[in-house]
């Protein structure tokens, strides 16, 4: 018999418009002789699959719909959400009560990696560097002398917790800061300033199943933008290089510790020459499997080669594979 596999897509943030064009390429990836495919989309408080055309009510006692009188129950959650409730940890905490078993890490490391202020604490206690940074909340008194103060210029201002550059503003001089702040405030009632970090922005990725870890290659991103915006990430405007343009001793160097699935970015910092001594720094981390269709095949084309030779269908989802 084939598992019911839920996508669950959708979200209360503005990347909504992100993760149901992601759910929409899982949903297309999936080997759908071996598993049958449901959309579930979560936007506030309405819960609904979408299946045969329709929108079908979700029963949140059970995660479970009813479909020609029949309860369509699931064997396994793919969280395509971006941003809350399906990065911050309430969706796994859900999932973990109901006993349905899902894609992404767990509760605590979801809404510790989803909170960039707390994650870059968490990780400096490590000995992991980080760029320094300054946290704002919503209607606290703010200055922005303060904030160069600590930060410098250009900086960094951005959403606490979000994603997909929704909020982001990198900011050149001090007259742009309260606009920047303001922008970044729409999308959450917390703000973070970071210093920017001059150098080479690379990516990589790791996954676990149960008897292996598999460290993907190391992508560079060059943005053709001011910095690694939305465009940049979802429309094309960038060059993302694969595997990147790294010494051997620092494609191998181990920076972090492991996780069930981890999506990590790095800035290099380096005086012109990747011969001479390099400092990588973590500039954010993502614990969710964000793929979309666009990425698959554009920032992952190496990587999905690679991945159909140890057999797995899709990242962070080992349930899927072949």
């Amino acid at each position: 018999m084939k598992k019911n596999i839920a996508i669950v897509t959708g979200g209360n943030q503005s990347e909504v418009v992100v993760s149901l064009k992601s759910a929409k390429g899982i949903f297309s990836f999936i080997n759908k002789e071996k598993y049958h495919p449901f959309i579930v989309v979560i936007i506030g408080k309405e819960w609904h699959v979408e299946y045969e055309g329709q929108k079908w009510p979700v029963d949140k006692n059970d995660f479970s719909f009813t479909h020609s009188g029949q309860k369509i129950t699931f064997d396994y959650a793919y969280i395509i959400i971006h941003g809350a409730p399906g990065e911050d940890g309430r969706l796994q905490g859900y999932f973990d009560l109901i006993d349905l078993p899902y894609s992404s890490c767990g509760v605590l490391a979801s809404a510790l990696t989803f909170d960039k202020y707390c994650c870059n604490n968490y990780l400096r206690s490590f000995g992991i560097k980080v760029a320094e940074s300054v946290k704002l909340h919503k209607g606290a008194p703010i200055s922005a002398e303060e904030i160069v103060k600590k930060t410098g210029l250009p900086c960094f201002i951005k959403p606490n917790a979000g994603g997909s550059s929704f909020g982001v503003t990198k900011v050149k001089t001090i007259e742009e800061i309260p606009a920047a702040i303001e922008k970044a405030f729409q999308e959450d009632d917390e703000v973070i300033v970071e210093r920017f970090l001059p150098g080479v922005e690379i990516t990589n990725g790791i996954y676990k199943t149960g008897d292996k870890t598999v460290v993907l290659p190391v992508t560079e991103v060059v943005s053709k933008n001011e910095f690694f915006d939305f465009d940049a990430k979802y429309n094309g405007e960038v060059e993302e290089i694969t595997p990147a343009r790294l010494t051997d001793e620092l494609t191998k160097k181990k920076l972090v510790g492991d996780w069930p699935f981890a999506s990590l970015l790095f800035m290099c910092l380096h005086n012109g020459s990747f011969e001479t001594k390099v400092s990588c720094l973590v500039i954010d981390g993502r614990f969710l499997c964000r793929l979309t269709y666009i990425l698959c095949v554009f920032r992952y084309s190496t990587v999905m080669r690679l991945l159909k030779t140890n057999k797995i269908r899709c990242l962070g989802c080992q349930l899927l594979s072949w």
